[in-house]
């Protein structure tokens, strides 16, 4: 889906041991449930085991959720299954102060980074002036 056509993600196979998809939507918490069914549905056309799958999942949701706050314009999901690692990459067109949200207390957010990096084998951050990615890695037994 892209910000003007939400109509189909982008799908490529890329060879019997590789598959990548990329999801694009506005930065907004309402599409943060479409990001995690994209990737609940992706990953079991790739035959991802469940557990697996579920550990994928709330990665995405977790991602998704900051990218959606945080986020000025839009947000992407990426998901590459490549020879039994699973690449997850979500990015946000950069910060949007307005959208901070001092009204919710401390200790009702900011867990989100933490799940996703028990749940990943390695995560990474790039900041850019064009906006944040966040890249996590979890291991599947596809």
């Amino acid at each position: 889906m892209s910000v003007t056509d939400s109509s189909q993600p982008r799908a490529l196979l890329r060879g019997p041991y590789r598959h990548e998809a990329l999801l694009t939507l506005p930065a907004q918490e309402a599409h943060v449930s479409a990001a995690r069914h994209f990737a609940a549905d992706l990953l079991e056309t790739w035959s991802v085991p469940a557990s697996e799958r579920d550990s994928a999942v709330l990665i995405v949701d977790e991602l998704a959720s900051n990218a959606a706050q945080y986020g000025r314009e839009r947000m992407s999901v990426l998901l590459v299954l490549d020879h039994g690692t699973l690449h997850i990459v979500v990015s946000d067109s950069g910060m949007a102060v307005d959208r901070c949200r001092p009204d919710i207390a401390p200790d009702e957010h900011g867990r989100g980074t933490g799940i996703v990096q028990c749940l990943a084998q390695s995560t990474e951050v790039r900041q850019s002036h064009g906006g944040r990615e966040v890249r996590a890695c979890l291991r599947c037994s596809a």
